[in-house]
C-alpha cells in the first residue's frame, strides 16, 4: 500500500524540545509555569493587538469561559453559526442556554449577515433577545467582519470570535482573533500550528483574563486552604504543552505560507477544471488556507472522488456538516438559507498540511486527475 497522505497532520519545527526539556530540567511539570507565559506573551505580540491571552486546555473550554464570562446561563439564547465544526456550539449547551443557528453566505461560506438580523430581530419579538453571536472564520477565511459586527453593535450582542482555523489569517491588515468582544483559539493536532491539544482564550482587558484564569484553575479562592465559592473548571494549559506552542510560534507564518502554496498550486492544477471550484479571497480578506476546500459539481462526485482517493490511501473530508443537520440540535432554531446544506453536499477538503512534500502534492493531484478520466 502506498504511504498515507493525512488532511492535515502535525508539522514541528525542532526549537519544541528545547523547551520541553527546560519544563523537565526545572520541574515545570504541572500546569502554568514560564513555559505557559512565555507562549502567552509570545500570541499577544503575535496578533499586535491591545489584548490579553489566556492559555488553556482547548479551543472548546475558551468558548466554555467566554460564555461564562458573558453571563450566558439556563434559558438563555446565543446566536451560532451553522456551518462549523460541533466544538462553536457545545460550550452552548453546557451553559444550558440554547443555540440558534445561521446559515452561511456564498462569498465566504460564513455567518450570513441577512441572516443574521432576520434571527435576532426574529427572537427579540419572541422576548429573547440573544446573549452573544458566535461567528466563525471557517477553515481560514475571516468571515465578514464588518458587516456582522456592525449588527452585533446595534443590537448591543457581544461577539466571540471563533478563530479556532483562523491563526494567522487577516481582515483589512488586522489578525483574526482580535475582532470579538472575546475571541478564541484552538491548537488541536491538525491546526495551522499545534501543541497537541489546547486553546487560547483572547481578551480585551486584564481583568477579563484573570476572571477566566480564575476559573479554569478550579476557582480558588485567595486562602490559605482550598475554599471555593465559584464553580469551576480545569481549563488551564500545563506548562509541558506550552513548551511545545513557543516552539510552534517560531514557524506560524512560514506554515501559512506553506498552506498557502499548496492552494495556489491545487488552484492552477484543476483551473481548467469545470467540475471543480475553489473559494477565493474577497476583497480585504487573506485566509491561511488552513485547509484547502473545493466544491465539486454534485454530492455523488463528492463522495465518488473521497472514495477515490481513500483507495489511494488519500485522506481528503466532506465539509462540516451543518448544525442545524445535527440530529443532537434538531430543536434548535435556526435560519436558513440552503448555502450550508449546498456546501455540506457539494464541498471536500483536500490534504492541506504545511509538512506535504511535492511528491505527496503530486500524488494528490495526479489521482484526482486520473479520477476525472475514467468517471
Amino acid at each position: 500500500m502506498k504511504p498515507k497522505i493525512w488532511l492535515s497532520s502535525p508539522h514541528m519545527s525542532g526549537a519544541e524540545q528545547t523547551y520541553i526539556k527546560e519544563a523537565f530540567d526545572t520541574n515545570w511539570v504541572a500546569p502554568l509555569g514560564p513555559n505557559v507565559n512565555g507562549f502567552e506573551n509570545d500570541l499577544q505580540s503575535y496578533l499586535n493587538e491591545d489584548c490579553h491571552v489566556a492559555a488553556l486546555a482547548s479551543g472548546t473550554s475558551a468558548l466554555h469561559l467566554s460564555l461564562i464570562l458573558l453571563g450566558v446561563s439556563s434559558g438563555d439564547e446565543v446566536i451560532c453559526q451553522s456551518k462549523t465544526f460541533s466544538a462553536s456550539a457545545n460550550p452552548i449547551a453546557y451553559q444550558g442556554a440554547t443555540p440558534v443557528f445561521i446559515d452561511s453566505e456564498r462569498d465566504t461560506w460564513n455567518m450570513c449577515p441577512e441572516q443574521l438580523e432576520i434571527a435576532i430581530k426574529d427572537r427579540m419579538t419572541k422576548g429573547k433577545k440573544p446573549k452573544a453571536i458566535i461567528p466563525v472564520h471557517l477553515y481560514g477565511m475571516p468571515y465578514k467582519v464588518e458587516e456582522i459586527h456592525k449588527i452585533a453593535k446595534e443590537y448591543n450582542i457581544p461577539v466571540v470570535e471563533d478563530s479556532a482555523e483562523s491563526l494567522g489569517s487577516q481582515y483589512k491588515g488586522q489578525n483574526c482573533g482580535t475582532f470579538g468582544d472575546l475571541s478564541i483559539l484552538s491548537f488541536n493536532g491538525n491546526k495551522i500550528i499545534t501543541t497537541s491539544g489546547g486553546g487560547a482564550l483572547v481578551t480585551k482587558t486584564k481583568e477579563q483574563k484573570q476572571k477566566a484564569v480564575f476559573l479554569a484553575t478550579q476557582a480558588r479562592d485567595n486562602a490559605p486552604h482550598y475554599q471555593h465559592s465559584h464553580i469551576g473548571y480545569n481549563y488551564r494549559m500545563s506548562n509541558i504543552v506550552a513548551g511545545i506552542g513557543r516552539g510552534q510560534m517560531t514557524i506560524l507564518d512560514s506554515h501559512v505560507a506553506k498552506r498557502r502554496s499548496n492552494h495556489e498550486l491545487y488552484l492552477n492544477s484543476f483551473k481548467d477544471n469545470n467540475n471543480i471550484t475553489f473559494l477565493q479571497e474577497p476583497e480585504g480578506h487573506f485566509s491561511n488556507r488552513w485547509l484547502t476546500a473545493v466544491l465539486l459539481d454534485s454530492k455523488e462526485t463528492r463522495e465518488d472522488l473521497r472514495l477515490a482517493l481513500e483507495k489511494e490511501n488519500i485522506e481528503s473530508r466532506p465539509l462540516w456538516k451543518p448544525m442545524h443537520q445535527q440530529p443532537i440540535f434538531k430543536d434548535s432554531p435556526s435560519y436558513i438559507n440552503g448555502v450550508a446544506d449546498e456546501l455540506f453536499d457539494r464541498g471536500l477538503c483536500l490534504p492541506s498540511g504545511s509538512n506535504l512534500t511535492n511528491e505527496e502534492l503530486d500524488r494528490v493531484i495526479s489521482a484526482i486527475n486520473t479520477y476525472f478520466a475514467v468517471c
